[in-house]
C-alpha cells in the first residue's frame, strides 16, 4: 500500500518546511529511503508539504540540495585566507585554513558523511559536483595568487588549487571508508604530506633492494 497522502500529496502530519536546513533534511530522508536517483523534486516538495514554486526559492535543482549551502561556505573560507598571518608558510596557511573548513561539531559529523556519500559516489551527481570543485579550487588559488603576488590563472596556483582537492577528495574517501578516523586529522596530516611532497612517506614506503 502507498503512503497515506492529503488532497495535495503531502505526508500527513508533517508542518511545511520553512527554511533550507528543513527542506534539505527531508530530502536527505528521501535519498535515504529510496535513492537519490528515484526521489524527484516533487516528491522532495510534497514530503516537506510545500509547493515546486517554494522549492526553488531554496534550491535551484535537486543536485543542490546536496550541496548545501556551499555558496556560503566558500565565502566563509575566503575569509579565513583572508585572515592568516602574511608570514605563515603558504601551504601551512592552506592546510589550517581547509581542516578549519572541514571542521564540524560531533553531532553532525553523521549528516555531513551523508553528503560526502551521495557527492563521492552518486554517478548522477558528478557533473555538478565539477562545478562545485570548480569553485573551490577558485578560491584556493586566489589566495595562492595573492600570495605569490601573481593571476589567479597562472600555473602555479592552478596547480596547487588542484592538487590541494586531490588530496582533500582523497582523505574524504578514506574518512568514508574507515568510519573510527577523524576527518580533521586525515586532512591536516595528508595535506602536510602535500606540503613536504610526500617524500617521507614514500621512502618509509619503498622496499629495500
Amino acid at each position: 500500500m502507498g503512503r497515506r497522502t492529503s488532497g495535495n500529496g503531502a505526508r500527513r502530519g508533517r508542518r511545511p518546511a520553512t527554511s533550507r536546513a528543513e527542506l534539505e533534511r527531508v530530502a536527505f530522508e528521501l535519498f535515504a529511503e529510496r535513492g537519490f536517483d528515484a526521489t524527484t523534486i516533487d516528491d522532495i516538495a510534497a514530503a516537506a508539504n510545500i509547493g515546486r514554486r517554494t522549492f526553488f526559492r531554496y534550491f535551484g535543482s535537486k543536485n543542490d540540495v546536496v550541496w548545501g549551502n556551499f555558496t556560503e561556505q566558500l565565502a566563509s573560507m575566503r575569509s579565513r585566507f583572508a585572515s592568516c598571518p602574511p608570514d605563515q608558510p603558504l601551504m601551512e596557511a592552506i592546510r589550517d585554513v581547509v581542516v578549519d573548513f572541514n571542521r564540524f561539531d560531533p553531532q553532525v559529523v553523521p549528516w555531513h558523511r551523508r553528503r560526502m556519500e551521495l557527492i563521492l559516489k552518486v554517478p548522477a551527481l558528478q557533473a555538478h559536483s565539477t562545478l562545485r570543485y570548480a569553485d573551490w579550487r577558485a578560491v584556493v588559488a586566489e589566495f595562492v595568487a595573492q600570495r605569490l603576488g601573481t593571476e589567479q590563472d597562472a600555473l602555479l596556483p592552478r596547480a596547487i588549487s588542484h592538487a590541494t582537492l586531490g588530496v582533500c577528495i582523497a582523505a574524504y574517501e578514506h574518512w568514508l571508508l574507515h568510519p573510527d578516523t577523524d576527518l580533521c586529522d586525515v586532512l591536516s596530516r595528508m595535506l602536510a604530506e602535500l606540503a613536504a611532497g610526500f617524500g617521507a612517506s614514500v621512502a618509509a614506503s619503498t622496499p629495500e633492494r
